[in-house]
């Protein structure tokens, strides 16, 4: 399979990478790295990735940035850097994306378990968390060709240990177990759904 993978250098990306790479060919996007680079806030930038790379059979993001803070202290612009970037990012590699997408393809997404288990400082991202997870099961019911969409939900890993004081009592999610909810979305057969890694 032709495999475009959105954040393949990034913390969760680079495992996914390593899950997907046997017997399929992998492109790597990233903002500074890879194969091809993108702004995941600007459209322009994902419509000329897909005019570059063409016809895929499957499509992963594991990309976009968010902001985590106070609440108090929260202001619009930080609270849409998210907006713009994770979540319309994502969405707009589908918009853009299923016109390039082969039949049977499949899009798997990166939303989190924020938006189902919040923290002290997560509003922001629990909020786009919760609008990635509705977008998908929605837009499971209209794509074509019977292309297939899900997300993929992970608790904090065992990468960012810089995360860890935010979330009491959670344990660390290894990277393998994460990597493997892609290539369930990937390689399965369900859509609609979001994987919970925690």
């Amino acid at each position: 399979m032709k495999i475009i993978i959105v954040g393949a250098t990034g913390t969760i990306g680079k495992h996914v990478v390593k899950a997907l790479e046997a017997n399929n060919e992998i492109i790597k996007v990233g903002s500074k790295s890879g194969d091809y680079q993108i702004d995941m806030a600007d459209l322009a930038s994902i419509e000329a990735l897909f005019e570059k790379i063409g016809h895929f059979d499957a499509l992963v993001s594991t990309a976009g940035d968010a902001h985590f803070g106070p609440l108090p202290q929260m202001t619009e612009t930080e609270f849409r850097k998210g907006v713009d970037s994770k979540l319309m990012g994502q969405v707009n590699l589908v918009l853009v994306g299923q016109k390039y997408i082969n039949p049977k393809g499949s899009f798997t997404l990166t939303s989190g378990t924020l938006s189902d288990d919040p923290i002290i400082y997560g509003a922001a991202v629990a909020a786009i968390n919760g609008a990635l997870n509705g977008f998908v099961k929605s837009a499971s019911l209209e794509l074509e060709n019977g292309v297939r969409i899900n997300a993929v939900g992970p608790g904090v890993v065992e990468e960012s240990p810089s995360y860890f004081p935010f979330f009491p009592g959670d344990i660390p999610v290894a990277m393998h177990r994460v990597a493997q909810g892609y290539v369930k979305s990937v390689l399965g057969g369900q859509t609609g759904q979001v994987f919970k890694v925690i």
